[in-house]
Parts: structure tokens; sequence; C-alpha cells
């Protein structure tokens, strides 16, 4: 897989200069799909927004999601007839628009997509990840078809869990598909 097709899906905000995702767009030049509103995600604009993305690759993708990213993922997938092109995702900590407290801010996200990935999956969760639970997590893992890695007690996955670089992370990404460029 070639690092320019390795696609970085931030969540609601996007990921900031500390998040493992932008360190791995430095370190290792894979590509963040950059979204027209990052504060207020329209849940169409944003597949579309990677649909463009994704048939602009040459070749096979890799999609690495985070929180919304994720909810991104299914609902592309669910609507996309390019998910042919899509290699594997690494799902990491979902986020929930689900939850009453979110419903209000990312009214087009729910209710979340369901259905089984045409391509493989891992779903990273958190035991207490404050924006989604973990039992929500195991569940989308398993409606996706996705296989679950239980990251124990880590939050949100996020710059505020002190992952770094993750590596760990990495590796899970290149049991989807070897990696090629600069790593």
């Amino acid at each position: 897989m070639k690092s320019e097709n390795v696609l970085i899906l931030p969540g609601w905000q996007n990921s900031g200069p500390e998040h493992w995702q932008s360190r791995w767009e430095a370190l290792h030049g894979f590509h963040r799909v950059d979204q027209h509103d990052w504060m207020t995600p329209r849940r169409g604009d944003w597949i579309a927004r990677l649909e463009d993305v994704i048939l602009g690759c040459d070749g096979p993708v890799l999609l690495v999601a985070h929180s919304l990213g994720c909810i991104l993922t299914a609902a592309w997938a669910e609507v996309s007839r390019s998910t042919d092109r899509v290699q594997g995702a690494l799902l990491v900590a979902p986020g929930d628009p689900e939850r009453e407290e979110l419903q209000g801010l990312l009214p087009s996200w729910a209710p979340i997509v369901r259905r089984r990935l045409p391509f493989p999956s891992v779903l990273v969760g958190s035991r207490n990840d404050p924006y989604c639970s973990f039992e929500k997590a195991l569940s989308l893992a398993a409606s996706w078809g996705s296989r679950f890695v239980d990251y124990g007690e880590r939050g949100h996955i996020n710059a505020e869990s002190g992952l770094g670089d993750w590596p760990e992370g990495v590796a899970m990404l290149r049991e989807l598909a070897p990696l090629q460029g600069p790593q």
C-alpha cells in the first residue's frame, strides 16, 4: 500500500498536532481527508468528500478513522459504489452521535449505520471512552463485522491518551495491508 493511499479520517473538530493521526500523517506520509466544516459536520458533505478523495487515489486505499470518522466510514460504505477500492479500515474509538447530549450537536449523524462493512476492519475500543461506551463499541464492531481490540482504559484513544506515535496502531494497520513508502 502506498503511504499516500492511507487515508486519515479524523472525527468532529479534526485531530490536533499531538494526536496520533496527525503524527502518522507527518511520519508516514499518510493523507488526511480534509473536510469543509470540522465544527458543524454534515454527514452528506463528509460522505461526498470521502468519495471524491477515494476516487482521486491511484490504486487501493486503507482508511484510518477516529471517533466520528468511524461513523463516517460506515455511512459512506452504505451508499458508495467505490467500496471495492478499500482494502481495509482501522476504526479507533468510535464516537456515539446517538447519545442524547450529542444529538443536537451532530443531528445528521444519527442513527448510526449498522451494516456489515464490505472490507476487512479492526475496531479499537477503550473501556473508559467518554464519547462511546465500551458496550456500544462492541456492538458497533459486531454490526460492522470488525475484529474488536479491547484497548483497556485509554480514554478516547487520542492525544490525551499519551500514545505518542502509537506504534501498536501502526502494527494493527499493517495487519490489514502491507505499507510502502516512508515508514
